[in-house]
């Protein structure tokens, strides 16, 4: 399936395929390297995920279509 055929998802699709996998969601932002706190946030709307680590987090869990660009490292 390519990213054109990829449907986004609901929040509560997204936390009823953490369950069906038994995986936490602070697992699974600490293995992405986001914040729980973030991701529970976006998952409950608090934070709708328009840029920086929310924005991540979104795009991560199918929520959005995005781009995750890396930040310039300071040479």
């Amino acid at each position: 399936m390519n990213k054109a055929e990829r449907s986004l998802r609901t929040p509560a699709e997204v936390r009823a395929d953490f369950e069906r996998r038994g995986q936490s969601i602070r697992a699974w932002a600490r293995a992405h390297g986001l914040l729980p706190e973030t991701v529970y946030q976006v998952l409950s709307g608090a934070k709708r995920g328009r840029r920086g680590e929310a924005h991540r987090a979104a795009v991560l869990l199918g929520l959005k279509d995005g781009v995750i660009e890396r930040p310039e490292s300071a040479a």
